[in-house]
């Protein structure tokens, strides 16, 4: 066995620091001194010109640019945005013009229900579930599985019924709920489902067929929207995993039957870094021409600054 001694360092070669070349510099990339009482594009202005702050300009400016030359702007949605309270912030991007379809997996569409009809959702399934009452709130269960059984002889889908529902029942907290908004504004808004996953399939009303007929009517329209989306813009709002599987699987049906879908940005906004999101939104999708992007951290603190960065360049 080799007898190892320590390595001699003293004849090691050295440069100038003034000939590297730097990834920053206070040019170019730092960030302004903070200033009291600035407008809120001030403040995005100051940020530094690196990192997660650079994404969030490139995502804000491709929303804006798709906005302008009227291209799709598609918000997928998973549960926990909802829970965090963003259907206002969500809201507003719709009303303003700039969102012009939404998808959201089951779970989103059930916090949603929820909200509208008594302005809260979320229970503490440690504390019910070993006495087995785990998600079996019969308006929520009972409520949904009706809605869509009443629209299946119509040709609408899961979230338009949803969505209708709320509207025509009139629930008393209606103007926080994204299924009802689209709804009365008419643009696409689809629920995609894994049977199992949600707590109205344990209610006694659920019906297989019925719930994967809404919900596959509902991938179809999506479909439709990713064929028309070269230039526009995917933002994967919290799901880590059915929005990007069902996002990956429309984009390649809309391919296959000749729409060459290109040129389009898309965004993953999440609390930490998934396999699937990065291949299947981030990376994947724009592999031809396009551009894919990170912005990691608290749904909270960021989809607002992100949305309130879009209206204000709007």
């Amino acid at each position: 066995m080799p007898r190892y001694e320590p390595i001699d360092i003293s004849k090691v070669e050295t440069y100038s620091i003034k000939t590297r070349q730097n990834k920053v510099n206070v040019n170019e990339h730092f960030a302004a001194p903070v200033k009291a009482k600035a407008s809120f594009s001030d403040f995005v202005e100051r940020l530094p010109n690196v990192l997660g702050a650079d994404s969030l300009r490139h995502v804000v400016e491709a929303v804006v640019t798709a906005h302008r030359a009227e291209r799709p702007v598609v918000a997928a949605i998973g549960g926990h945005v909802v829970k965090c309270g963003l259907q206002p912030v969500l809201k507003s991007l719709i009303e303003a013009g700039v969102v012009t379809a939404v998808a959201m997996n089951g779970s989103a569409a059930i916090h949603d229900y929820e909200v509208s009809l008594v302005g809260a959702t979320s229970e503490d399934v440690g504390a019910v579930l070993h006495s087995g009452d785990f998600g079996f709130s019969e308006e929520t269960g009972g409520g949904i599985n009706r809605a869509l059984q009443a629209a299946q002889t119509s040709d609408i889908g899961f979230g338009a019924a949803v969505g209708r529902s709320i509207i025509d029942s009139g629930h008393p907290f209606t103007e926080y709920s994204l299924l009802a908004t689209c709804a009365e504004k008419e643009i696409p808004c689809t629920v995609h489902v894994a049977i199992g996953t949600d707590i109205i399939h344990q209610h006694p009303a659920m019906d297989g067929a019925v719930t994967g007929d809404m919900s596959y009517r509902d991938f179809r329209l999506l479909t439709a929207v990713v064929a028309d989306l070269s230039g526009g813009v995917w933002l994967n709002f919290g799901s880590a995993v059915i929005m990007p599987e069902v996002f990956l699987k429309a984009l390649s049906i809309a391919q296959n039957l000749g729409h060459h879908v290109d040129n389009f940005t898309t965004a993953n906004f999440d609390m930490i870094r998934h396999y699937r999101t990065q291949q299947n939104v981030v990376s994947r999708p724009v592999s031809g021409q396009g551009q894919g992007y990170n912005l990691i951290g608290h749904h909270e603190i960021n989809i607002p600054l992100f949305a309130q960065a879009v209206i204000e360049s709007i």
